[in-house]
This record gives structure tokens, C-alpha cells and sequence, in this order.
């Protein structure tokens, strides 16, 4: 069961930016669970815009991927994409319905909170919609497991996916039941994978920190960091994974992590997605990647990625992010996987079709190096 210590302060290293959160917040909430691998991260990196009104449901239909039905019809949360006209995407976000009527916050990059408030109010014409910031109101955590991204490939048969959502389930369960009593709080779990753990929303003052009973932080290495943790997986998020204009929702995964709807209206961008769909050909796809060693060298956001061998006029697509050896990458999904190493500047790495893609992916081998 869960236990609540309402004395203890702990303070959270934020490892993918280097950021020590003061323990000068006025309330602390420290959560034990039975799972004592799951860990708690302050997401400094997204914000929060409200948009509020009676027409802000239809409103917002018309610029996402998604279907706002989800959340009229009781979802709590639901992933979606805003694209530009020629059916890129602009943003990622997560729509989450507040517990005031007619009221949604829409959780996005916090660098590009400016430009998509721009863009919504852009669209408002004329309805009686009220949109504004509040990054100083509510600030975003997530509550995950890391070690469900450290699955070893020898336990995987075939291209058979390996099934982590039991595994995470259990904990998303015990710890939602337990904040879900909080009417401060927006807690539910991630709406693309539940592997991803579970979406918290607190008041700004709030410092929420999972403990193994110790009183000693379980968030100290590298790997509980959750940029991290979704490179592994193979999901990107905000714009540094996900630049403005360069990428088509499929390619960012957004049908598979439930982000798009193939049987709603009309929404900006939705013709060469629809399209795309039903031709069923994405031959690009954002996947992870696992270097042999650490760069001595920055990586270049953008670099080619190409096969270890052959020509070096061949690239297979291009690097998204790295955190320490792990990376992201929007790579050609038959051509990475058919070649057992790849090189990006003076590195080589490896890559592998994440483990939660759909059985109807295209049936490539799930580890490039596995013969």
C-alpha cells in the first residue's frame, strides 16, 4: 500500500538538465510504493495552456489528430499532435480534461507554449473561447519505472513484442488510487503507453518524490532520468525530438501511441495523413538507438545516421537526441534493421523495433544485430 509522509523533504536531480529543485517548497507528498524501482521526475520542460469555454471542445476538435469525443465520452487524457497545412507536425501534446466544466489544459513543450498559444488564438475567430498560460500555476510529473525499459533482447522470441503492460500496470493502479483522492491534483496515466507510468499535474508549490522506505532518493542515476527512459522505448516528445515542420505524425509514432483518429472530421492537416494511413506505406519511423561507446565528440542534432559499412553517401536517417549512450532517431525502418551497425560521426550504435509496436508493423527482425 501506498504511505504518506508528510515530514519528509526531499530534493529531485533533473539529470537530463543538470537541475537541482530546491526543498525550499512549502508541501512536500513522498510516496512509498511495493514497486521500489519507480521513481518520480519534475518535467521541466512542459507547460500548461488552459483553454476554456463553451466551445472550446469543438474548437479544439478542429486542430488535432486526436478526437475530443475520447474525452467528452469520460477519458481522462488523451495524446494528439498539432499539424501545419501540409500535414507536419507543429507540436506534441497531451489534452487533459479538468475537473471544471468546459474547461481543458493541454500539456506541451514549454519552449513552444508561446507559439502554440499563437497558434490557438489564431483559430479562435470569433467563439467565446478563453485561452491563457499557466506554467505558474500547475507544473507537469511523471511517476515511471525505468527498469520496464531494460529488457534483454535474449527474452525476446522472434518478432513476437514483449508484453510490459501488466508489469506496469500494477503500479500505475496502486499509485492512482492513492492520488486520485487528491482534488489538486490531475493524475491518470500516460495515454500513449502505460509503460510510461502515470501524468501528475500539481500546484506549482508541490514537490512530489517517490522513496524506498529509507528516506533516500531512488531517482539518482542516469538511467531514472526519463528522457532517457523514453529514448529506450523509442518515443519522442517536444520539440528538441520532434522539430516543428520536419516529421509526419505517423513517422513520429502517433498511430501507434494512440494519438490519432482515423474516423473523426475534418482537422488541419488531415488529408496526407488520412492517406498516408490508408495506403499503409511509413517508411520512416522514430526508433532507439544504443551506442558501443560515448562520443568523444557533441553529437549534432540532425547528423546522418548510415550503415557502418558501404558508401557514406547512404543515410538511413537522422539523430533526434541523445542522453549518455542512448538515442532517438528518425531512421528507415526495413533499412536500419537490415544492417547489423550503424555510425553517426565517430560512434557506432545499434538499433532494434521497439518492443510495444502493434504485431501489424511491418514483420521486420526486432534486434538488428540478432542473427
Amino acid at each position: 500500500m501506498l504511505q504518506i509522509s508528510r515530514n519528509v523533504r526531499l530534493c529531485l536531480q533533473h539529470l537530463s538538465h543538470k537541475l537541482t529543485l530546491k526543498s525550499c517548497i512549502p508541501r512536500n507528498l513522498s510516496l512509498v510504493t511495493k514497486t521500489k524501482s519507480a521513481v518520480a521526475e519534475y518535467l521541466d520542460s512542459r507547460g500548461i495552456l488552459r483553454v476554456s469555454g463553451e466551445e472550446a471542445s469543438v474548437f479544439i476538435q478542429g486542430l488535432i489528430t486526436n478526437d475530443m469525443r475520447h474525452i467528452e465520452e469520460g477519458a481522462p487524457s488523451m495524446y494528439t499532435m498539432f499539424l501545419n497545412t501540409k500535414g507536419r507536425v507543429m507540436y506534441d501534446a497531451i489534452i487533459y480534461k479538468s475537473k471544471e466544466q468546459n474547461v481543458f489544459l493541454i500539456e506541451c513543450d514549454k519552449s513552444a507554449s508561446p507559439q502554440l498559444l499563437k497558434h490557438l488564438k489564431m483559430y479562435r475567430v470569433r467563439r467565446k473561447i478563453d485561452i491563457k498560460n499557466i506554467d505558474d500555476e500547475l507544473k507537469v510529473w511523471v511517476i515511471f519505472d525505468p527498469q520496464l525499459a531494460d529488457y534483454n533482447e535474449n527474452e525476446i522470441d522472434g518478432n513476437k513484442p514483449v508484453n510490459l503492460s501488466g508489469v506496469s500496470d500494477s503500479t500505475n493502479t496502486e499509485i492512482m488510487t492513492h492520488l486520485g483522492n487528491r482534488n489538486d491534483l490531475i493524475v491518470c496515466r500516460d495515454p500513449r503507453l502505460s509503460v510510461l507510468g502515470v501524468r501528475v499535474l500539481a500546484p506549482s508549490g508541490e514537490d512530489i518524490s517517490l522513496i524506498d522506505g529509507k528516506d533516500d532518493s531512488s531517482h539518482q542515476k542516469y538511467k531514472s532520468c526519463y528522457r532517457a527512459f523514453r529514448f529506450k522505448l523509442g518515443i519522442g516528445e517536444g520539440v528538441n525530438d520532434l522539430p516543428p515542420g520536419n516529421c509526419f505524425p505517423l513517422e513520429a509514432n502517433g498511430d501507434y501511441l494512440h494519438g490519432v483518429s482515423f474516423h473523426k472530421g475534418c482537422y488541419i492537416g488531415q488529408e496526407l495523413t488520412a492517406r498516408t494511413h490508408h495506403t499503409g506505406v511509413v517508411r520512416k519511423r522514430l526508433m532507439p538507438l544504443f551506442f558501443h561507446s560515448v562520443s568523444q565528440t557533441e553529437l549534432e542534432m540532425n547528423a546522418s545516421i548510415q550503415p557502418l559499412s558501404g558508401s557514406n553517401k547512404v543515410s538511413l536517417g537522422k539523430l533526434r537526441g541523445v542522453e549518455h549512450n542512448i538515442g532517438l532517431a528518425l531512421l528507415r525502418v526495413t533499412e536500419a534493421l537490415d544492417v547489423s551497425k550503424l555510425k553517426i560521426s565517430d560512434v557506432t550504435a545499434e538499433t532494434r523495433k521497439p518492443s510495444w509496436w502493434p504485431q501489424e508493423a511491418p514483420k521486420e527482425r526486432v534486434f538488428a544485430g540478432k542473427t
